[in-house]
């Protein structure tokens, strides 16, 4: 996304302008914007529809931001006619810029009472997919969300909405080499097991998730890249019953994320302390 465009321009005169800001620092729609302020994500300001000022829709946020003393705003159509994002629902927040973490910083944040879970995403470019994501992996409690900082989506308007609010939750952290931090991932203990159908791939059902894992998600269309596809330990397939070759990038992230769930769930989540990894060539690892 250009970070040099800008909202308020082209406003008939007198018109309140919008404010000029990159637009990374936008957050819109009731639900993203209420999820911001429940989460205690800072924002500078959130402008209202005036036709919205009564609307019991909005009490939760308008109450929420009187308590976090953010300013509210009330705007004429005009000032969103101005803004690139038709669903902003009359509401729009402005707030600080994505705080992403490096690798790291992710690897620290591994849970003590359960095993981790990280989704690594290898050039999603739909922000609406990467969005989708994030969410899925919010509700199933997963550690952080991997994206590169190039051929990628960044956490921008579009996602903060399609992700309904999670990325003020899951830590996302940016790297520069997406098969470098498989290694990296793989280093600190993590079985990485990506999304690709093929000859190599194992039924996503048949292979153990219980363990500190990372699942690896390419974009729709190619994939993931051969690199990547080379350092996971394990290549996962969904089995597909119709004609078209491939599911959408979230659907997949979402089955694989609660294949996870279940099976931790169906384990008891067995403690960090007490689980050994054997990994059998043919079957992939397994938690014993």
């Amino acid at each position: 996304m250009d970070r040099h465009r800008h909202v308020g321009a082209g406003l008939p005169p007198g018109e309140r302008r919008a404010p000029r800001i990159d637009l990374d620092d936008v957050v819109y729609g009731v639900h993203a914007v209420d999820e911001m302020l429940v989460a205690g994500e800072p924002l500078r300001r959130i402008h209202v529809g005036d036709d919205r000022k009564r609307d019991p829709a909005l009490r939760n946020v308008l109450e929420r931001a009187r308590s976090a003393n953010v300013p509210v705003r009330f705007e004429s159509r005009a000032f969103f006619a101005s803004f690139p994002y038709k669903a902003h629902q009359g509401v729009v927040a402005f707030g600080e810029p994505f705080a992403y973490l490096s690798l790291d910083e992710a690897i620290a944040l591994r849970p003590r009472d359960r095993r981790a879970l990280f989704v690594v995403l290898d050039h999603v470019t739909d922000p609406h997919n990467m969005g989708a994501i994030i969410r899925s992996a919010e509700c199933a409690g997963a550690t952080a969300v991997v994206i590169p900082d190039r051929r990628s989506a960044g956490v921008n308007p579009t996602v903060r909405k399609s992700s309904a609010g999670a990325t003020a939750y899951v830590p996302v952290a940016r790297v520069a080499n997406v098969a470098q931090a498989v290694r990296t991932l793989k280093k600190a203990g993590m079985w990485v097991f990506g999304a690709a159908p093929g000859p190599r791939a194992q039924a996503y059902t048949a292979v153990d998730l219980r363990g500190d894992v990372a699942l690896v998600i390419g974009a729709e269309g190619p994939g993931i890249g051969p690199l990547v596809q080379r350092e996971c330990d394990v290549l996962v397939a969904i089995p597909l019953a119709g004609r078209i070759e491939s599911l959408n990038a979230s659907v997949a992230a979402g089955i694989l994320l609660f294949e996870a769930v279940r099976q931790r769930g169906e384990a008891g989540e067995p403690p960090a302390a007490s689980a050994s990894v054997v990994l059998d060539p043919e079957e992939g690892p397994s938690y014993t």
